[in-house]
């Protein structure tokens, strides 16, 4: 048999290094079909000009759309038989990507436990992508659940890694180009008024806006970033699953949930790194989402008085706006455990940076 039916959690063994394919050279249509399908506002993705008054090349991708394009890379080998990506620790991102750079990635598998109901297990890897150069652009754990082949066969095996619980102040990197100087003269082109000085931890961001995802669209934005995971595309399969239906690829409500943070983030040049996330509940075709994000941290960055960072909590919710009705982050379920709330679909704690009072 030719075609490959993809990894199942006996096929990884910790250690293994995988090498995945396809090359992907980034270009200014995939730019412009990322904003079609998340509305995304980010200036420096978005204006050549604005970018290059920064200090940069050029328009810079969107950070989530380069993450993207490297998870998609993986899921060949990782999570073609997934039933759910479940989080996400250490994401750094190391440098700018820009148009013309092309990407490859590679996956090391970092633990595994199998589950105590011998059906499937939880693969954790750590991935990296690198540009043309040679240099490293992006790295991130994750951990995925996925399909036993054999089910009657168990293991038993729980090598479960210590990963990073945060990300440390010292490890964010800054674009070496980033230059804030021009940036005062510059706040028209993103509308925000609100610099790094005006956030104080423990203040709540809503949103305020929503948006329906429309299933030609999340479908759309999987295939941009040759995510191949079946769970995403075959709606003929997908019947038989607990679902009953296709569920959205969790990067596409991340993505949305970002774009809707804008509004009261706009100054806001990029993100240096994510301390973890949680795909908290399903997502599917027909749900809008709705965004808020806490304030967790301020912190200035060394040599750099131009340029602070934000430790921020972003929260998508599902068919409820939490700008009008309460929808609590966690509630308390049988027996005394703590959960997220139902229609919290994403929980994702970052550092992002933004300039500075003069």
């Amino acid at each position: 048999m030719k075609a490959t039916t993809g990894n199942f959690f006996e096929d990884f063994s910790v250690g293994q290094r995988l090498l995945h394919p396809t090359p992907r050279t980034i270009h200014g249509g995939d730019l412009a079909l990322y904003i079609a399908l998340t509305g995304d506002r980010r200036a420096a993705s978005s204006s050549t000009e604005f970018a290059r008054s920064l200090g940069l090349a050029r328009e810079v991708v969107h950070d989530l759309l380069g993450f993207h394009i490297v998870f998609g890379k993986t899921v060949g080998d990782i999570s073609l038989n997934a039933v759910a990506n479940l989080g996400y620790a250490q994401v750094l991102f190391k440098r700018p990507i820009y148009p013309g750079d092309t990407l490859i990635a590679e996956s090391e598998v970092v633990g595994l436990r199998e589950l105590s109901n011998g059906k499937a297990g939880v693969v954790y890897v750590k991935s990296r992508g690198e540009n043309q150069k040679g240099q490293e652009v992006l790295s991130f754990y994750r951990w995925v659940m996925v399909d036993k082949r054999d089910p009657s066969t168990k293991s038993g095996i729980d090598q479960v890694p210590e990963l990073p619980k945060e990300v440390a102040v010292s490890e964010l990197k800054v674009p070496e180009a980033l230059n804030l100087q021009r940036f005062p003269d510059l706040v028209r082109a993103t509308g925000g008024r609100h610099l790094w000085e005006d956030y104080e931890p423990g203040e709540r961001i809503h949103h305020l806006t929503g948006m329906t995802l429309e299933e030609a669209d999340h479908t759309l934005a999987t295939r941009l970033y040759q995510n191949t995971a079946r769970v995403h595309f075959d709606a003929h399969a997908m019947k038989s699953s607990r679902f009953g239906k296709r569920l959205v690829y969790g990067g596409h409500v991340l993505s949305i949930c970002h774009a809707l943070s804008y509004n009261g983030l706009e100054n806001v040049v990029g993100m240096a790194a994510w301390n973890g996330g949680s795909h908290a509940n399903p997502t599917f075709a027909g749900d809008t989402l709705y965004a808020w994000t806490d304030v967790l941290a301020r912190a200035e960055l060394p040599g750099r008085k131009d340029l602070g960072a934000l430790r921020l909590r972003l929260v998508g919710v599902k068919n409820a706006d939490p700008s009008r009705e309460d929808v609590p982050l966690e509630v308390v379920g049988e027996g005394g455990k703590t959960a997220y709330d139902p229609r919290v679909v994403l929980a994702l704690d970052y550092w992002a940076l933004i300039p500075r009072k003069r």
